[in-house]
């Protein structure tokens, strides 16, 4: 296996695990007795609904990235994006005194390296535009799974 696929092997397996530990922290947080929503502190709710959410979509494109998919992709770009968004929301809620922990600035910063190395990982998978030896274009991380076929 060459580096790049081992990249997104990679890729897909922190993107799975930090999913899984995403939901559980987040299911707690929100959903636990009243020891574990007070060990939050001054969460900002809709960083902690955003997270936990997300947590979902982090396994989904882990699995679908370790899979190959096209649209795992397309997921993980969105998650990135998603992120940065909730990030600058996340800024102006600073900026107009709301309460926070510091702990969520280094989480949240945490969240957008990772998933910006995800992505790289996702978009340098080999071979995306390469011709195959029979002249026919190969198949794509961005195509979908019928552009790939062959007629």
């Amino acid at each position: 296996m060459d580096d790049r696929r081992w990249g997104i092997t990679i890729a897909a397996t922190v993107a799975v695990l930090f999913g899984l530990l995403t939901v559980f922290a987040g299911g707690r947080a929100l959903f636990g007795d009243a020891e574990a929503r007070a060990a939050v502190g001054d969460a900002v709710p809709f960083v902690l609904w955003f997270n936990f959410l997300t947590g979902f979509a982090y396994v989904a494109a882990g699995t679908g990235l370790f899979l190959r998919r096209s649209w795992a992709v397309r997921l993980s770009i969105g998650i990135l994006a998603a992120t940065i968004l909730v990030m600058i929301a996340f800024g102006v809620h600073l900026l107009i005194g709301g309460a926070y922990e510091m702990r969520t600035v280094a989480a949240m910063s945490l969240r957008t390296v990772i998933w910006g190395a995800i992505v790289g990982a996702a978009i340098r998978e080999p071979d995306d535009f390469a011709p195959t030896l029979a002249g026919k274009r190969a198949h794509s991380l961005f195509q979908t799974e019928d552009e790939g076929k062959t007629k």
